[in-house]
């Protein structure tokens, strides 16, 4: 198993590398932070995770106010 490039709506967001018999996410943009360092059993998951946290309420109220931080 090697290192898999995650990518939603052709954005890179993150990484998978094994560890042990799983997959580790790497997060590499903010908005999937939350998953960072996270383990799934497939690239799929991964996918399904990304999906997951991107419908949340919660997570979008965290992203908007970051954006707003970085943009001040």
């Amino acid at each position: 198993m090697e290192k898999q490039v995650i990518e939603i709506g052709g954005e890179a967001v993150g990484v998978v590398v094994p560890d042990q018999d799983r997959l580790k996410f790497v997060a590499v943009k903010y908005h999937v932070w939350d998953l960072d360092s996270k383990r799934f059993n497939s690239a799929d998951e991964v996918r399904a995770a990304i999906r997951k946290l991107m419908n949340d309420p919660a997570a979008a109220a965290r992203r908007a106010a970051s954006q707003n931080l970085t943009a001040a």
